[in-house]
């Protein structure tokens, strides 16, 4: 690409983006059709596939092949997707899987005093529903990982913030592929489990110090199932 045609694409990339953000372009519609889009500016294929490849990167568009760009209006879920490609390539750098897993950790420590101070009764009944699920899936593993999701998963969406369950969803993108390849193992289960009624009843009895090293001790554990697993360093082995 000359230097001539990266100018033309950053122009057609600022007036799409503006088009995307005002509605003009809705989210979850197709681009126009390529053709189209290069009528309309004047220019050629090269330049108009360039702009939307910059717009995929901001997760603005989502691209897939032999079908039309698909619009994806910026919000907590596009703007965080747009660092995938980034932290995947980190992940295969040495004990990337060990930062991003230790980076989890500070949030949810910050997730759990968070809910033993200011969780409304309502969520805390949520997360103890989500919690007798988890204790019924102990004998199935593929069950009982769903349900610890979804433990989780009510952490992150209480402080009624969108952007953190949009980093919980890229969390479960980049981590819990590694738990789905551990063989089944009930006992762990039921460690986990415990963890988690630990951390409950530290919610539940408004201890944000003990949320917070129950919830420590939860995902240190867990890290280390990972690591004896063999999954911690299975990415850089291939």
């Amino acid at each position: 690409m000359t230097n001539h045609e990266g100018r033309a694409s950053d122009g057609i990339v600022r007036s799409l983006e503006g088009r995307i953000v005002s509605g003009e372009l809705p989210d979850g519609r197709p681009l126009p059709p390529e053709r189209n889009l290069m009528l309309e500016y004047g220019t050629s294929r090269t330049v108009v596939r360039e702009a939307v490849l910059a717009l995929a990167s901001r997760g603005l568009v989502e691209a897939r092949p032999r079908h039309r760009p698909v619009v994806r209006k910026p919000g907590p879920d596009t703007a965080l997707k747009a660092l995938e490609s980034t932290v995947s390539h980190l992940l295969e750098a040495e004990d990337g899987l060990k930062h991003l897993f230790r980076s989890r950790i500070l949030i949810e420590q910050g997730l759990v005093q968070h809910a033993a101070t200011r969780a409304r009764s309502e969520q805390v009944a949520e997360l103890e529903a989500a919690l007798q699920a988890n204790e019924a899936a102990i004998g199935q593993s593929e069950r009982f990982y769903e349900t610890d999701k979804t433990f989780h998963e009510v952490l992150y969406k209480m402080p009624g913030n969108p952007i953190w369950p949009a980093v919980y969803t890229l969390y479960l993108t980049w981590l819990f592929p590694k738990w789905l390849k551990m063989p089944d193992d009930t006992a762990r289960n039921e460690q986990n489990h415990r963890a988690h009624k630990s951390i409950v009843d530290a919610v539940k009895s408004q201890d944000p110090q003990a949320a917070s090293n129950a919830l420590t001790a939860h995902l240190e554990a867990a890290w280390q199932q990972l690591e004896t697993s063999g999954e911690a360093s299975a990415d850089r082995a291939r």
